[in-house]
Parts: C-alpha cells; structure tokens; sequence
C-alpha cells in the first residue's frame, strides 16, 4: 500500500491560520509558528469579549432604568420587585428602551409597580 504524504492537509491547516491572522503587525500575518500562536490568543479574546459584551448591556440597561425610576421617586430593586408582583413581564432591554425613548409609558409602569407593592 501506498505511504500517504500529509502535505496537502498541513498546507491547508497553515493557510487558514495564515487568513486568520491578516492584518496582524510584523511576523505574526506571515510566518506560521507566531501567527498561530497569536490566532489562538485573539480567538481566546474573542471569547471572553462576546461574554463580557452582556455583561456590560445588562449593566447599561440596569443603569437606565434606574435613572428613569429616580425621576418617578422609586429605586431600581423596588421598582423590579414591584413589576414581578404586579405580574409584569419585561426584560431590562425592553424596559430601558422604554425608559430613554417613551417616558410616558415607563411611567405607568412606575405607578403600576409603586400599587403592587
């Protein structure tokens, strides 16, 4: 049987790191050993940053709300605790874009969760 040669596979493994890293400073876009490392670095990065993106829009969101139930007179953590008694539904998102763009209806959220509690 005929000895099969890994040199098609390894050169396509190489390019698609190489494509990876385009764009990369110095030896890192063209030479392989330092461009995979760099690869793997960015794509661990790239990980954590999706993770810390919601992190940090929950904690905008949460922000805003608080800042529109201040100007009705309720803090934040009284203001959710009087939504989920009244029975009201709605995630942060939606009650923060509420809360900058429709101040009329944020309001009445407002007086519905000060009756509930």
């Amino acid at each position: 049987m005929a000895r099969v040669k890994g040199a098609m596979m390894t050169r396509k493994r190489r390019k698609k790191i190489i494509k990876l890293a385009k764009g990369y400073w110095g030896n890192k876009k063209n030479h392989f050993k330092v461009a995979n490392e760099q690869v793997m670095k960015s794509l661990r990065y790239a990980y954590v940053g999706r993770k810390l993106k919601k992190r940090d829009f929950r904690r905008l969101w949460i922000s805003r709300i608080n800042a529109a139930c201040k100007l009705n007179g309720i803090n934040y953590s009284r203001f959710m605790n009087g939504l989920k008694k009244a029975g009201i539904e709605l995630n942060r998102k939606m009650l923060a874009e509420l809360a900058v763009s429709d101040a009329a209806a944020f309001t009445a959220l407002v007086e519905k969760a000060k009756a509930a509690l």
